[in-house]
C-alpha cells in the first residue's frame, strides 16, 4: 500500500465539499439536492465510479466549477468518492443537511474553503480516502477579545441572533 496526499486545487474563497457515496444515482440526487436546498445555487459535482466501466461523472450549473470538480475528483481518484465546488458567495453550511439526506452519501470527509489535503491509499485494487487535513493547526487558545470578536462576526453575518 502506498499513501498518497493530494492537495485540494482551487481559488481561496470557494468552498468545497469532500464525501463518500455508494451509487452511480448519485450525480443526479445531491444535484437535485444542492438546487432544492438554496435557489440560485451555482457549483460543480464529480462522483468516481467505482465499478462497471470507473467513469467520473460530473455535473452541475457552473461550467468553471464543474471543471475544479473534475480536475480536483481525478487526481483523489477514490472509488464511489464525490466532490461539489460552491461558487463564490455559497456556503456549505446551507447545504449539508439537504447533502446529508441523499440515501446514497454515506459520509462527509469535510466542508471548507480552507487549504486541503486528502489522504489516499493506493493498493493494487485503487484508491480509497482516509481522511483530510483541513486548514492549519491551533496557533492557542481564544481569549476573551477572540470570543466577542467570533460572537460578533456570527451575528454580523446573520448566522445568530
Amino acid at each position: 500500500m502506498e499513501l498518497l496526499t493530494v492537495p485540494i486545487e482551487k481559488p481561496d474563497p470557494v468552498n468545497f465539499i469532500l464525501g463518500q457515496s455508494h451509487f452511480i444515482k448519485t450525480v443526479e440526487d445531491v444535484h437535485e439536492a444542492l438546487v432544492s436546498a438554496v435557489p440560485g445555487i451555482r457549483f460543480g459535482l464529480a462522483f468516481c465510479e467505482a465499478s462497471g466501466k470507473c467513469l467520473l461523472r460530473v455535473s452541475g450549473n457552473d461550467t468553471a466549477m464543474q471543471a475544479l470538480a473534475q480536475k480536483n475528483a481525478l487526481a483523489i481518484g477514490a472509488g464511489h468518492s464525490f466532490i461539489v465546488f460552491l461558487a463564490e458567495g455559497f456556503f456549505p453550511v446551507n447545504v449539508l443537511n439537504a447533502l446529508k439526506s441523499v440515501p446514497e452519501v454515506c459520509r462527509v470527509f469535510c466542508a471548507t474553503a480552507n487549504p486541503t489535503q486528502v489522504v489516499v491509499a493506493k493498493t493494487g485494487q485503487g484508491r480509497g480516502i482516509l481522511g483530510v487535513v483541513d486548514g492549519s493547526s491551533p496557533a492557542g487558545v481564544e481569549e476573551q477579545a477572540d470570543v466577542a470578536w467570533r460572537k460578533g462576526l456570527l451575528r454580523q453575518i446573520g448566522y445568530k441572533l
